[in-house]
């Protein structure tokens, strides 16, 4: 029988991951189907249960049930257990085993695609959530000189600082504390760009050949995008290559198999207007 696999969400209409999914089946010759199931926001853990009652072998998991995933996990890896959230699920018997493959998604497409080293680098993320908390392990794997988090709420960014100290050390503050400070990487972990407020970054946050990069994708030129351009950044880009990456990685770790990104990646790749 064909495996079972689904991205749940609600809304989940917009979602990508069935196509994403596809592709990689076709490419490496995997027998199994790839649907999206709208969660009940208030029935999320009987959905993945009927799910796996059906014969699902794994999920992806997306807004506004990271946190609920997290919860419903009998093995949540490393990787979850530190943001907090979950992006993938696998079922395996009465375990279902729980990873956050998001910041590794993103470090691997600025890293293999973007082909910006963050070693010895610079790094500035904006925002203090969930998409920051996945994200800063996996810079930090990578041995850059500095990981700043801003955040209109100092609080919250120092609470991170805090949180991830027997990790690696974290410069935290609010925005008005980057004032004299630059970084070679910018990225944007707030919700600005679905919102498409500003935030109040100093235009000197971003050195010369400095890489901006918003998570969000398929927005076109966000504030934020716009904010970096019209500071002289040349290397501007969306999250795209970060959904594919994640993708990659969950499809890695439920079939065996890692598919080849690129050709995916400029499949969804809009360009930046």
């Amino acid at each position: 029988m064909t495996d079972r696999y689904a991205v749940i969400g609600n809304p989940i209409a917009h979602s990508k991951s069935p196509l994403i999914h596809g592709l990689f089946a076709q490419t490496t010759g995997q027998d199994l189907t790839y649907t999206a199931l709208e969660g009940p926001l208030d029935g999320f853990a009987e959905a993945v249960r009927s799910f796996i009652a059906a014969g699902g072998r794994g999920m992806n998991v997306t807004l506004p049930f990271k946190l609920q995933a997290f919860e419903i996990a009998t093995d949540p890896m490393e990787s979850a257990r530190l943001a907090g959230a979950v992006n993938a699920l696998k079922f395996e018997g009465d375990r279902i085993w729980a990873q956050n493959f998001d910041g590794l998604g993103l470090v691997n497409d600025i890293q293999r695609n973007l082909g910006v080293s963050l070693t010895g680098k610079r790094v500035l993320i904006c925002g203090a959530g969930g998409a920051t908390r996945g994200a800063i392990l996996p810079i930090a794997q990578q041995k850059p000189a500095l990981i700043a988090i801003a955040n209109r709420s100092a609080d919250k960014a120092q609470a991170l600082k805090t949180d991830f100290a027997a990790h690696t050390p974290l410069q935290t503050g609010g925005y008005a504390d980057l004032a004299g400070e630059r970084f070679d990487v910018v990225l944007n972990a707030t919700s600005t760009g679905l919102s498409q407020a500003e935030l109040p970054l100093p235009p000197s946050v971003f050195t010369p050949d400095a890489l901006a990069y918003e998570l969000v994708y398929g927005k076109g030129l966000t504030p934020f995008l716009k904010q970096a351009r019209a500071a002289g950044v040349a290397q501007c880009v969306d999250g795209v290559g970060m959904l594919v990456e994640q993708a990659a990685e969950a499809f890695a770790w439920w079939r065996g198999v890692r598919p080849d990104t690129r050709p995916v990646i400029e499949h969804l790749t809009v360009p930046l207007v």
